[in-house]
């Protein structure tokens, strides 16, 4: 069966053609992991390199995410049952004291898209659920803010992973509207990542 046309749909944000595409390849008996790497994990780096170089936007680029998450939520279970190697683990929150999610969700579909394992720690996110989720076997924490006011709480998340004597054992990148490469630097981040796109690469060069 030819993948092309879930490919397609994934880049136009068509989420119905994509459930229906993903079902009736799961119904001809195709793999679930060429479905998700041929088709949903390869269109999204497409929709990544697109947006790098100014050809689609942040609504566009959320549109094709939401997509693939059509898509991959028909196959998570068909994954699981062939226990699919993830890309990684990465826990990802905006930062105590700040409630923007759209950047963080983007980032965090994206990643999902990219084959990682996402813990998704939500918005408003305490020091101490970010020190969980290293715990918990996050090898990547990703932090957010969208406040001025609230950038500072990256530091006070990155000194208590220290504390917790788990810093070297996690790789940090931070973003955000605000937040910029030498802020990255100041606060001890591993990575600092501009945007959805290029915090999939960032995680996967973490990792790697």
């Amino acid at each position: 069966m030819d993948l092309k046309p879930i490919f397609q749909n994934v880049l136009d944000g068509q989420a119905d053609a994509v459930l229906s595409g993903v079902k009736a390849a799961l119904a001809a008996g195709m793999d679930p992991n060429t479905i998700l790497n041929d088709a949903l994990i390869a269109a999204m780096e497409e929709v990544g390199c697109q947006f790098e170089e100014g050809e689609l936007f942040v609504p566009e680029m959320l549109v094709s995410a939401r997509a693939m998450q059509a898509g991959l939520s028909l196959l998570k279970p068909h994954l699981a049952a062939t226990e699919t190697k993830s890309s990684g683990k990465v826990a990802i929150g905006t930062v105590k004291g700040d409630l923007h999610d759209i950047g963080k969700n983007l980032v965090a579909m994206m990643l999902e898209g990219a084959g990682f394992e996402v813990i998704d720690l939500g918005v408003d996110a305490s020091p101490d659920a970010f020190v969980e989720a290293a715990q918990n076997g996050a090898q990547v924490i990703g932090m957010s803010a969208l406040l001025t006011t609230t950038m500072n709480n990256m530091g006070v998340t990155i000194e208590a992973l220290k504390v917790a004597g788990l810093r070297d054992k996690v790789k940090i990148m931070i973003g955000g509207a605000p937040v910029t490469e030498e802020f990255a630097k100041s606060i001890g981040a591993d990575a600092f990542a501009p945007d959805a796109s290029s915090a999939t690469r960032v995680a996967r060069q973490l990792i790697a």
